[in-house]
């Protein structure tokens, strides 16, 4: 261990790739460690692209003890209570789908708080665990004004880092493109971000950023890892992310973050 294990306060975690297993479930033996943490004067916190609700029933045994960064940063519950919710402009959904209509390999989704918005035939996207399209609505034009979107995704038929690069050149200024998964690229708002969420969450609670741990694998945890005391990549993670990462770790098909938190549990003498 080469962190001193007194010295962490928060400890941030994202979910696909990295807290869950292959099939996108939650080891069971997490509930204890975060019990374990709690005893031990350590917050813990889930930072994932997932929305809340979704996390809400993963984290259904400790759901009250525990805080929430969602929806890369959109959403943030501190406490039990919603804090922040980042919604995108629909002035600027509205230019994000018309740079994704460019492309013909391309295929936007977009989420509030409980729907999907599928701007292509539903047999276009490819599911994935922590792409699972809830309540899917197919649309032919972007939802109305009155809908909150929180998220957006694109769906790639092929070439994902080509088309991330090519929707950075088209609206760089608004979004931020982060490759997730195999075929998806999450769309970020400029501003909005895991580590934004974060800092709320650290805020909160009165806790600095050399005092947080935090496990990622993909490029929406780049701007956390980069931000806290002691970041931690996979070693199933994106390239990227292992070279920024202080250590880097076994994958997620061993629940290696459970037994690195296990460890710093050991080394409280819990």
């Amino acid at each position: 261990m080469t962190y001193d294990p007194h010295c962490i306060r928060l400890v941030a975690s994202d979910m696909d790739g990295t807290m869950l297993d292959p099939e996108g479930e939650l080891p069971q033996e997490t509930f204890e460690i975060i019990d374990g943490l709690r005893e031990a004067g350590i917050r813990f916190v889930a930072a994932s692209g997932r929305r809340f609700d979704t996390l809400q029933g993963q984290f259904a045994p400790v759901v009250d003890r525990i805080d929430f960064v969602a929806a890369n940063g959109a959403q943030v519950v501190v406490d039990g209570r919603l804090i922040d919710r980042e919604v995108f402009s629909h002035a600027a959904v509205r230019r994000l789908a018309r740079a994704v209509s460019m492309f013909d390999t391309l295929h936007l989704a977009l989420f509030d708080d409980r729907r999907s918005y599928l701007m292509d035939d539903e047999s276009a996207f490819e599911r994935e665990v922590d792409k699972n399209l809830p309540l899917p609505v197919q649309m032919h034009d972007v939802p109305s004004p009155e809908v909150n979107i929180i998220k957006a995704s694109v769906y790639c038929d092929e070439g994902v880092m080509d088309m991330a690069y090519a929707l950075t050149r088209e609206l760089g200024d608004d979004f931020v493109f982060a490759p997730s998964g195999n075929k998806w690229i999450d769309v970020m708002q400029r501003g909005v971000n895991k580590a934004t969420g974060i800092e709320q969450v650290m805020a909160a609670h009165e806790i600095d950023a050399v005092e947080v741990m935090a496990f990622g694998d993909s490029m929406n945890d780049y701007e956390i890892l980069r931000m806290v005391g002691v970041s931690v990549a996979m070693e199933n993670g994106r390239s990227a992310i292992k070279q920024i990462a202080d250590r880097v770790i076994g994958p997620n098909s061993q629940h290696s973050v459970q037994a690195e938190l296990k460890a710093l549990l050991a080394s409280l003498g819990r």
